[in-house]
């Protein structure tokens, strides 16, 4: 009797040791499924985040926002283009929460040494990448402010895509106390990042505001909020919250442009004339014996248009634009019969550009009018 007792008690040991194990193996099993469901969440939480980061590659050409000084508050009597552009993005880690980075480098020199053989250098680069790598979300260029127009406004005509492409510069070196390079190549990654961007063509961002290419120019030798557009205004803003835009460009510009420069080797010579009271021909005399195929004519005296009509019946293309900066050049048929072209409302180093990209496809004064007309 007293054994069948100890064996129904046994038997009660075990189903409660029995149950306790199965309790134990549901336990672990659903805090590893718990583990496993949490971890999944996270990686696909990583993987979102990952996936939501835009590629941006960025190409150094130096300026003032690679520059160095002796001392942090020296603002000038710095050296331009001393640090690389590896060297800038070491110090703004910030943007990796919104952007993978990768940069090159095309050139380290002051704006002033840019020519059109470093222009066809980085315009057939970021083409190159647009064809070769479309993970590629947007560029960035830094540059000295200087010319930096110029380059924003060829590349405006030249990159064959509607990605964002922005050029960036800074008005105090690298070292400076409170320097402004950091926060625009900070906010210029972001323009460059932001889908907003994008079909926009070439933009310069400085000082948290967004130009056109195409209408942005430097109005202030010194201080930070040097770029505007003059008349037609800011396309937006870099705010700390996001990039915020309120118009667009209207003009011909990047994926829509019509200047294939794959094959052209080099730009053709287009050069300024700046008229002034007793302006003299020396200036557009010796253009034309240095070899000058076309002439940007900066508002004329009558010596500089007797010149400039001579040079004309030797084939030279003239454009005139205006030392004002502001406001449309008129034309007339009668000018336009004489082969004089109109820069509408371009900026003469901006005419400029235009220029050499319409010479190396015609001479023809009406075809050359028609790109000023729609560029």
């Amino acid at each position: 009797m007293l054994r069948l007792v100890l064996t129904f008690g046994e038997k009660i040991f075990l189903r409660e040791k029995a149950t306790y194990i199965i309790a134990e193996m549901m336990l672990n099993l659903f805090s590893n499924l718990r583990r496993l469901v949490l971890g999944s969440f996270i990686l696909l939480s990583s993987m979102t985040m990952s996936a939501s980061k835009s590629n941006i590659h960025v190409l150094g050409t130096g300026g003032t926002i690679s520059g160095a000084a002796p001392s942090p508050e020296m603002l000038s009597g710095y050296e331009s283009g001393t640090f690389p552009v590896v060297e800038l993005l070491k110090e703004v880690p910030e943007v990796s929460d919104f952007a993978r980075v990768t940069s090159e480098q095309i050139i380290n020199v002051g704006s002033g040494s840019i020519n059109g053989e470093v222009l066809l250098k980085l315009a057939n680069r970021i083409n190159k990448l647009c064809k070769e790598k479309p993970e590629i979300d947007g560029y960035v260029v830094t540059h000295g402010t200087g010319t930096l127009e110029e380059t924003a406004y060829f590349l405006n005509l030249t990159i064959l895509s509607d990605k964002p492409v922005v050029i960036v510069g800074a008005m105090r070196p690298w070292t400076a106390t409170s320097g402004d390079g950091p926060l625009n190549l900070y906010n210029a990654i972001r323009v460059a990042s932001a889908p907003e961007s994008r079909g926009k063509g070439a933009l310069i961002v400085l000082n948290d505001e967004i130009n056109s290419a195409r209408d942005g120019t430097k109005t202030d030798t010194y201080r930070v909020e040097t770029f505007n557009s003059r008349e037609y205004g800011f396309l937006g803003y870099a705010d700390p919250d996001k990039v915020v835009y309120y118009r667009k460009p209207l003009k011909r510009h990047t994926f829509q442009t019509e200047f294939d420069i794959t094959d052209v080797v080099s730009l053709p010579k287009v050069d300024i004339v700046y008229g002034y009271q007793e302006g003299s021909r020396g200036s557009v005399d010796g253009l034309v014996a240095s070899g000058s195929v076309g002439i940007i004519a900066a508002s004329r005296s009558p010596d500089i248009s007797v010149a400039l009509e001579e040079a004309q019946r030797k084939g030279i293309t003239v454009v005139r634009s205006d030392r004002k900066g502001q406001g449309r050049v008129l034309n007339s048929e009668s000018r336009l019969k004489e082969g004089t072209i109109s820069g509408d409302n371009l900026r003469p180093q901006k005419a400029r550009i235009l220029l050499q990209l319409a010479l190396t496809k015609t001479s023809e004064p009406t075809e050359i009018q028609r790109i000023f007309n729609q560029y």
